[in-house]
């Protein structure tokens, strides 16, 4: 079952009614949602019919707003709900702008500006505090193109020089854009991936995304809006409460706590904040909006406040509807409590809906019942919401795969793709740290671990884990922020210097090294742009003897072996340059690949140069070499600072007369004396080991 089918079975029909009766009345400004208990109020809202105005969900912070947004995504789909962010790392009162959501919050107002298929917009207090551009000035700044459209390329290049554009050779950040030809990439502020336009004479051909780092072709679209940076913040700007107008509807578990939040963050006291002024953007407390306007915006808007109890008196309900669920419990791995919580569960009539990501873990637990000898049935469902809940009404559990296993659930915006990385911690991993041990966090820098603890978090207990930074100071991380978290990887022996909690230096070493990443980033692309122009030798297909020496395999080959191999040809009898990498465990039989990617260059006519790490490993692949090829007509010889000056001399003449065709050994063979007379095949030999290894 999709979850999509599944949200049917909560948000039956006569609830819906109920609700969209309730939201119909505009005489209603207070709506009040009780018992609503985990990702409930995720397949309610998701069932809602379409409004005037995308409903405006403001969670308590970014990473509820994260995991509500998530629940809509699975249940619903990416058109229909959008992330509204700061545009700030930590917030705006550190003044440090953050692209990624720069590009989210500028996605948002596009879509809130163009796309009638937006129902939700989630964000948050601190989102809320900063200014974006009003209507018009986002409408005259955004440039809208489509498919067939007849324009002048140098007119689109005019206008976005105009909003403040950079022309470069390749586009890789937003904000730029590149010509070549009849093509024209631009990064726009709107969107995840650039925009790469293809003319034909003065007419748009074709629209496609396409990816950064390889540069190719993602996939077609019919239309963009191109958007500058300033329309997600602005010193001139409105509130995001004015700029959806005033039809719109929101939905809070805390309605109460939003317009405190936005004023604590206008004050006067917090606007002079020295962090402005040394980490970042020094106008940031102007694009600021202004306290009594949000106020008197806020409150003249129609509200639904949901939670598992009852509004409070304050917030003057005029219409509620009550539910009666319950959070998931939590089972900790012990399967004798979840039997037989699932079992009483079953006897009483209910029925079980376990929450994935993936099919082989609702698989896992079937098997794990089966092989205790339960009698337990449940129907998987997929994709996965952030908390479960049993509906005592219904008579349904939406219950989770994670909490069942004691995983935690990580959520993601669509740009925090790129800064998520692959660094990110494990549980697994953190077991294995100890209290003392480094640990770096993507906000805050380099800490030392202080354990885990436990404490509560509205009025449930929550697992944490406590960093301790410079003087003490310690920063309570949530498990559910895994992600924001590594391991100190650096030189063995030499510890870091530990970072200041809300300092600026760790925000200013992250943006030098970017900036130097950029650089690297930009060489390569440029490179690899080369390589792809250049013409290479092209192999002739397999000779009689190629199928020779690898019928005298002593082994059978594996799938993955016939795949790695078979791809290897293909790159070397195509006239491109070959640039690839053979990855794989001890045992996966790369030698056998490269021995025989080797023999058939040299049956070509062409020379292959073996490089590899140190001299004992020379003299082991040169013995491998000689075993596999000693019955086929080539010559290898080896080469390393082993041998005797006069086979050195030898070996070098030999090379350069053309009466060696594979050379193995280590560096020395890229040596200025040595001469190839037609190399045509370079093959290196990379050796890693673990930490554990190397002690």
């Amino acid at each position: 079952m999709i979850l999509s089918e599944a949200d049917a079975l909560f948000a039956t029909k006569s609830r819906i009614e109920a609700l969209g009766k309730l939201i119909a009345d505009e005489k209603l400004r207070r709506i009040d949602l009780s018992g609503l208990a985990g990702s409930a109020p995720a397949l309610l809202f998701a069932a809602l019919p379409q409004l005037k105005q995308p409903l405006l969900i403001v969670a308590a912070d970014i990473t509820d707003a994260g995991y509500l947004y998530n629940d809509l995504r699975n249940i619903t789909d990416d058109e229909a709900v959008a992330v509204f962010p700061s545009g700030y790392k930590r917030g705006i009162k550190y003044g440090q702008q953050d692209p990624p959501s720069q590009i989210l919050r500028t996605d948002t107002l596009e879509r809130l500006s163009s796309s009638k298929k937006l129902r939700f917009v989630i964000t948050c207090p601190e989102a809320l505090a900063e200014k974006v551009a009003p209507r018009k000035t986002l409408a005259s700044q955004t440039i809208s193109l489509k498919v067939g459209q007849k324009i002048p390329m140098s007119e689109i290049v005019a206008e976005l020089i105009k909003l403040g554009f950079n022309s470069v050779e390749y586009v890789y950040e937003p904000g730029q854009f590149a010509r070549r030809g009849s093509i024209l990439d631009v990064y726009s502020y709107s969107a995840e991936l650039p925009w790469r336009l293809d003319f034909f004479d003065t007419e748009i051909d074709s629209i496609r995304a396409f990816n950064v780092e390889s540069q190719l072709s993602d996939h077609k679209v019919d239309s963009v809006a191109i958007v500058p940076r300033g329309a997600s913040e602005s010193t001139e700007g409105v509130s995001l409460l004015e700029f959806m107008g005033s039809h719109t509807v929101v939905a809070s578990p805390d309605p109460g706590d939003i317009a405190p939040a936005v004023a604590n963050i206008a004050s006067q006291e917090f606007s002079k904040s020295a962090l402005i002024a040394e980490e970042g953007d020094p106008d940031a407390m102007k694009k600021v909006v202004d306290a009594d306007n949000f106020l008197k915006t806020i409150t003249g808007l129609r509200w639904i406040r949901f939670g598992v109890q009852p509004a409070p008196a304050g917030f003057n309900a005029e219409a509620s509807l009550s539910f009666n669920t319950t959070l998931q419990s939590l089972y900790h791995k012990n399967f004798d409590l979840i039997s037989e919580s699932f079992t009483r569960f079953i006897a009483d009539g209910y029925k079980i809906l376990l929450l994935s990501d993936s099919e082989s873990q609702a698989n896992r637990l079937r098997e794990i019942f089966k092989d205790r000898g339960d009698n337990i049935s449940f129907t998987p469902v997929q994709p996965t919401l952030h908390e479960g809940f049993a509906d005592h009404d219904a008579k349904i559990c939406f219950f989770t795969d994670h909490q069942i296993f004691d995983r935690f659930h990580k959520y993601s915006l669509r740009s925090d793709k790129a800064r998520a990385g692959k660094l990110a911690m494990s549980l697994k991993e953190l077991n294995q740290i100890e209290i003392g041990d480094y640990i770096v966090h993507m906000d805050h820098g380099i800490g030392k671990f202080g354990g885990l603890i436990k404490t509560g978090i509205n009025g449930r207990p929550q697992e944490m884990i406590k960093i301790i930074y410079q003087g003490n100071a310690l920063a309570l991380v949530s498990i559910h922020a895994l992600h924001k978290l590594s391991k100190y990887r650096g030189k063995d022996g030499i510890p870091p210097r530990i970072s200041k909690l809300g300092g600026g230096a760790w925000l200013k070493l992250k943006e030098k090294t970017k900036t130097k990443m950029k650089e690297m980033a930009r060489e390569l692309i440029s490179l690899y742009a080369r390589r792809r122009t250049e013409k290479g030798h092209a192999f002739a297909p397999d000779s009689y003897l190629q199928h020779e020496l690898e019928a005298s395999f002593i082994y059978e080959e594996t799938p993955d072996q016939l795949k790695t191999m078979q791809a290897v040809k293909e790159d070397m009898e195509s006239e491109r340059p070959m640039d690839r990498l053979v990855c794989g465990d001890v045992g996966f039989g790369k030698t056998e690949i490269a021995i025989r990617a080797a023999f058939k260059a040299a049956a070509d006519g062409k020379q292959v140069a073996v490089l590899v790490p140190t001299t004992v490993l020379a003299m082991q692949h040169y013995n491998t070499f000689v075993n596999r090829l000693g019955d086929l007509p080539v010559r290898v010889e080896f080469l390393s600072r082993a041998k005797k000056p006069k086979e050195v001399k030898q070996i070098l003449e030999d090379l350069e007369a053309g009466k060696i065709d594979i050379l193995v050994g280590t560096h020395k063979i890229i040596g200025k004396s040595v001469k190839f007379k037609d190399l045509g095949l370079l093959i290196i030999f990379l050796l890693y080991t673990t930490p554990s290894q190397r002690d």
